[in-house]
């Protein structure tokens, strides 16, 4: 991946001024100097098509008592691709739309059409170039599009029932000006079917602006009058706006002088890694081990100056497995990474008999200051008789120069849950090391730990009442141990 990448940096400078001889991603690697004589794409296109229109948001519609009143439509478009992702078309379209509804029962049903034409200006938005994988680099058949603009129609309708227009029907006629503005939006899914011809099926949602538009309205055409009967066919529905929409089925010619395919099924970052991917099957792999990493320590055996290091090893940049104390230990196998020490103590220094007798001498004598500390009755409190205690317990510390590091810790006996008696264990420990370290202890070398009464000096006072109270109160305690 990282290869590719590298491949499609290195070819952008030469793609600003070229275009692949197949847009559609073929992956030619030729390119040449981009002029308007040598784009190859096309970029007009002329679209025709038919189909179904129906009114939607009116006072009649085309959807009445559960059936449906078709209508027809036709349009022919212009169409210019700006980019591989914008257009515009300058589009009419004639069509007739079939309505009914009921203003009143005593005049039944009323049935009405709608002629109209329509001369709009519309932006083609490609969706899918905007969305589609560029690293995808199979040919692409299918393209969503959205579209809106404004226009201006003319339209006749004609309205006749069994009551107020049964022998006067309501006709009506509106010119094409500005009173007649409406503006659309839709979608269509195309298919490329050759490198002259998509397959297009469309639905366009109109606003008319209108609340004649559907054959409801008044007598002659005048203003709406609430107190003149027919305003009751304006009436059925509160909108202002009348709104058609249309579904057809279309064709686009793509034309012009040069290209194999049009702009709109062209994008650019799509045939940049077509190109790269092309490139990268022509070019030989460049081998940077020739002889391999038999050790699999992430090295190559080229400069490898351990071959054989353990699995699981961390190395350096020869392949030399690491041993940070070096004592000879790699830190694989080195019990103590930091100290140096002898093969045969898995690295860790070996302390002298009789360092490790004075080392246990000191931490009996601070146990035994410690093991008279009293607190308060199911408290954490230290009693100020036991102040004495640690301060010598404080001064033994002390006397160590921060050599060694210590660890406090906290037991009960069996009484109570689990869960409590772990609390109150850590929070007497945390008190005597607080109290230590507000008389001069490092903080750096103590630690605490509350063990509850799982750490019974006496393990057989399981429950407490198997024991005599002296070793229940030896097994509530606060200990030091050596980390």
């Amino acid at each position: 991946m990282r290869k590719k990448l590298i491949l499609l940096a290195a070819a952008f400078p030469a793609l600003i001024f070229a275009q692949n001889s197949n847009p559609y991603g073929s992956g030619s690697e030729k390119t040449e100097k981009f002029t308007n004589e040598k784009r190859q794409f096309k970029d007009w296109a002329v679209s025709v098509g038919g189909g179904g229109a129906f009114m939607q948001s009116a006072d009649l519609t085309s959807f009445y008592d559960g059936k449906i009143n078709w209508g027809w439509n036709g349009y022919i478009s212009l169409d210019k691709q700006i980019t591989h992702t914008f257009g515009v078309s300058l589009n009419f379209s004639k069509g007739k739309t079939n309505q009914k509804g009921m203003a009143k029962p005593q005049w039944g049903v009323g049935q009405a059409y709608t002629m109209y034409n329509q001369l709009a200006v519309l932006g083609d938005v490609n969706l899918s170039n905007l969305m589609r994988r560029v690293d995808n680099k199979s040919e692409f058949k299918w393209a969503l599009h959205a579209y809106a603009g404004v226009g201006l129609e003319n339209f006749t309708v004609h309205l006749q029932d069994e009551g107020i227009y049964k022998n006067w029907p309501f006709h009506l006629e509106q010119k094409l000006d500005q009173a007649s503005a409406f503006w659309t939006t839709g979608v269509g899914l195309k298919y490329n079917l050759s490198k002259l011809v998509d397959l297009e099926l469309r639905a366009m949602y109109v606003f008319s602006g209108d609340d004649a538009f559907d054959g409801s309205g008044t007598q002659g055409g005048r203003a709406y009058d609430p107190t003149l009967p027919a305003a009751a066919y304006m009436q059925i529905n509160p909108s202002r706006s009348d709104n058609p929409f249309t579904v057809n089925l279309g064709l686009s010619f793509k034309i012009g002088k040069s290209g194999i395919t049009h702009l709109a099924w062209v994008d650019p970052l799509h045939d940049a890694f077509a190109r790269t991917s092309k490139l990268d099957t022509e070019i030989k792999d460049f081998v940077v081990c020739e002889k391999g990493d038999a050790d699999n320590d992430g090295v190559c055996d080229d400069w490898d100056r351990q071959l054989d290091t353990p699995a699981g090893a961390r190395v350096d940049g020869a392949g030399v497995a690491l041993d940070i104390d070096l004592d000879g230990v790699i830190d694989l196998h080195d019990k103590c990474v930091t100290e140096p020490g002898p093969i045969e103590n898995n690295g860790c220094p070996i302390e002298s008999p009789t360092k490790t007798l004075i080392k246990s001498n000191i931490i009996s004598e601070i146990n035994e200051y410690l093991k008279s500390v009293e607190f308060e009755l199911g408290k954490s409190v230290i009693r100020k008789s036991s102040y004495n205690l640690l301060d010598q317990a404080a001064t033994v510390i002390k006397s160590l120069n921060n050599e060694q590091n210590f660890l406090v810790v906290g037991a009960t006996d069996a009484r109570g849950s689990e869960v409590l008696n772990k609390k109150l264990s850590q929070q007497r420990a945390d008190a005597v090391k607080a109290y230590l370290v507000a008389k001069g202890v490092s903080n750096n070398i103590l630690d605490a730990e509350g063990r509850g009464k799982s750490d019974l000096k006496f393990p057989e006072c399981d429950p407490a009442t198997k024991c005599p109270e002296w070793k229940n109160e030896a097994n509530r305690r606060v200990y030091f141990i050596a980390k």
